[in-house]
């Protein structure tokens, strides 16, 4: 049994209600029921409310519930049934029986509820459908622009090979990502750096000129939010380019550099060919890594943080290899966006999970990598079983808060990973089943470019292929599946803020629910090459799956095609 009075496992839901989780073992529990009630309350009995169980994963068992009092000040203890009938009560002191009651001084508190320690989660990510564009790679429209080495676009990337690719590029094709049903747009890093990828920055001030200017910059995101389409610049904060003019004068003037100080030096002198400093990954001379925790190094990328927001308006950032960077960088980075825009969100690249991140003082949300290997090792590869992947995504669920989970970007594949269609071999009904799965499921859906229309590709630098703009070289049936996907995503709220609970898991088959202020959605998937009949009571049941199903539904069970996926609305009963 394990509890804290910390989130995930007791946070604010709002300034009068409590959440609390518990974790028990394994089937090991028929009841648990938290007794409360106002810490200056000494003498009152206080009220009591059942848990519910949200989730099994491997050895454990997790049970919530939401507890309010007017004065969100809290002392509470669990009382716990097991299957034999035995009830025992479980405290911050330990163990104690219900005869005693509230043990006042061993009970588990929750002191106050402060309003500006409340986590509502972002509205910029809650309903977001988000789209990654690498911009090298999307489209060129401006030959003016394109570096002495470009190479004709479609070719094969190559890791120092260049498209030209360009920000007005994007702008022109705003339109298309309109109508797939896009509402938010993720850049990798736009600014001035020698690399293709530009994460060895050398300006963080300035537009890359093979990108374009301030004022093409400007016009994205104008014309990105009069199509009501949020845009997410990419932070890279960990490290600079080795031609960032601080690291130029550590070369230049060594162990006198006013800057020396920005950076982990080993020793001195600085050696650009040895690497005799510390840089991201390993020995990656061209980027060498920062002291964060120098107040002159927050200063300087706080204040960048802040131009790019007032200057062009975007809403946010992406953080990359944030986990390399100390909480209190982001604590600070965190509230200088927001005297910008009170709005701004900020989303971290951590490939694990990261909850010492997302407590609600430093990210809204991460890269969800747990979910990618889930659903890529699941539908791609079908090297788990059902078990094994339902329960990888309830462990990834249950140490967030829900505002938390609800906002994780989810996504099947990146500029750093194989696309999801080379994992799966090129077998397109895999990637929709999975994309089905990932527009249906808790969290907020994830587009890599080109993903919606066939694009393949294995490691980097394969995974960063230009995008193919003449319809016969599109998968344009994919296409449209993406855009209904969308368009069921939004037709309801249930599917973005609502409710999530699993209903059936068998061999190949899942069906989980989403709720939302009374609507309610069956969501049923079949991961294999068979038709198969899940066994279930499945009443009321009124089908809005955008593409018709070759399955039939009956009272007692769900029947799905190979590889299908249906959604159900539960109807009302009077």
């Amino acid at each position: 049994v394990f509890h804290v009075s910390d989130t995930p496992w007791a946070y604010a839901k709002d300034e009068t209600t409590l959440t609390l989780r518990i974790r028990t073992a394994f089937a090991d529990l028929t009841r648990v029921t938290v007794h409360y009630k106002d810490r200056y309350d000494w003498s009152g009995s206080g009220c009591a409310e059942q848990l519910k169980k949200i989730a099994d994963v491997g050895l454990f068992t997790y049970w919530s519930c939401d507890i309010s009092l007017s004065r969100s000040r809290f002392r509470y203890f669990f009382e716990l049934e097991d299957t034999t009938g035995e009830i025992a009560c479980y405290d911050e002191g330990g163990w104690h029986s219900l005869e005693e009651g509230f043990m006042e001084e061993r009970a588990f508190q929750y002191a106050y509820i402060g309003k500006a320690d409340l986590y509502l989660g972002r509205e910029v990510l809650q309903e977001a459908i988000v789209y990654q564009i690498f911009p090298e790679r999307f489209h060129n429209s401006d030959p003016s622009n394109d570096p002495k080495n470009r190479e004709m676009w479609g070719g094969i990337p190559g890791r120092y090979t260049s498209f030209g690719g360009d920000l007005r590029g994007i702008t022109q094709k705003l339109d298309y990502l309109a109508d797939l049903g896009i509402t938010l747009l993720y850049l990798t890093p736009v600014f001035m750096a020698s690399s293709n990828h530009k994460y060895n920055i050398q300006d963080y001030y300035k537009i890359d000129p093979q990108f374009g200017t301030l004022e093409d910059a400007k016009e994205l995101v104008r014309r990105a939010h009069e199509l009501n389409i949020k845009v997410f610049f990419d932070a890279v904060f960990n490290h600079t380019g080795s031609d960032f003019f601080a690291f130029i004068d550590v070369l230049k003037h060594q162990a006198g550099s006013q800057y020396a100080s920005w950076y982990h030096i080993d020793s001195f002198p600085v050696r650009f060919a040895q690497s005799n400093y510390y840089t991201f990954a390993t020995m990656i001379s061209t980027m060498p890594k920062l002291r964060t925790e120098n107040p002159k190094v927050r200063d300087y990328f706080f204040d960048v943080g802040r131009y790019w927001i007032r200057e062009i308006g975007i809403d946010g950032w992406r953080l990359d290899v944030c986990d390399e960077v100390d909480h209190a960088f982001w604590q600070g980075f965190r509230r200088a966006c927001l005297e910008e825009n009170p709005k701004a969100a900020l989303v971290g690249e951590i490939m694990h999970e990261s909850s010492a991140f997302l407590k609600g003082n430093e990210l809204d949300s991460i890269m969800n990598y747990p979910f990618k290997f889930a659903v890529t090792d699941f539908f791609a590869h079908r090297a788990t079983t059902v078990k094994e992947f339902m329960d990888s995504l309830a462990a990834n669920r249950v140490i967030y808060m829900e505002p938390i989970t609800r906002q994780l970007w989810n996504l099947l594949d990146s500029h750093d990973t194989p696309r999801f269609l080379t994992s799966a071999k090129g077998q397109r009904d895999r990637l929709m089943l999975a994309a089905a799965f990932q527009f249906l499921y808790i969290g907020t859906p994830y587009i890599y470019y080109g993903d919606e229309i066939g694009l393949d590709g294995g490691d980097d630098p394969y995974c960063r292929r230009c995008m193919p703009w003449a319809t016969a070289d599109q998968d344009l049936e994919l296409f449209h599946f993406f855009k209904a996907l969308i368009a069921l995503r939004k037709s309801s709220l249930a599917f973005s803020i609502g409710s999530f609970q699993e209903i059936s898991r068998q061999e190949h088959c899942i069906v989980f629910q989403r709720t939302h202020q009374g609507e309610c959605y069956w969501c049923a998937f079949n991961n294999s090459d068979v038709s198969q009949s899940i066994d279930m009571n499945a009443q009321n049941l009124r089908e809005v799956t955008p593409v018709r199903s070759q399955g039939l539904i009956h009272q007692d069970r769900i029947e799905l095609g190979p590889m299908e996926y249906r959604v159900f609305k539960k109807e009302e009963t009077h």
